[in-house]
């Protein structure tokens, strides 16, 4: 992630907090009240965002993993290209006794 993601991201939410604010205090909330309601929802919602982030990084299911596992992929199917006919039943017989 860029830098100025990381910034935009970071005013976004500032701005969702103000934009919260002003709504609860547009629906009858005095100014204490509708700071400390945005700022509850503004944490549950990192919470939440942390949380789906965890649990992606549990499962390995980040894009560097994903890129990894692309590219295990390619190599393995160019080595399998790049073998002879021969080599092929030699592993075919070898994956065969194993099973």
């Amino acid at each position: 992630m860029r830098r100025i993601d990381v910034i935009t991201i970071s005013l976004g939410i500032f701005a969702t907090g103000g934009i919260i604010y002003l709504v609860f205090q547009a629906i009858g909330f005095d100014g204490l009240s509708a700071g400390v309601w945005s700022q509850a929802l503004l944490v549950i919602g990192v919470l939440g965002w942390t949380l789906t982030y965890l649990f992606r990084v549990a499962n390995k299911d980040m894009t560097y993993n994903q890129q990894l596992k692309d590219y295990e992929d390619a190599v393995l199917q160019k080595r399998l290209e790049e073998m002879t006919p021969e080599e092929l039943e030699k592993l075919q017989k070898d994956m065969e006794e194993e099973s």
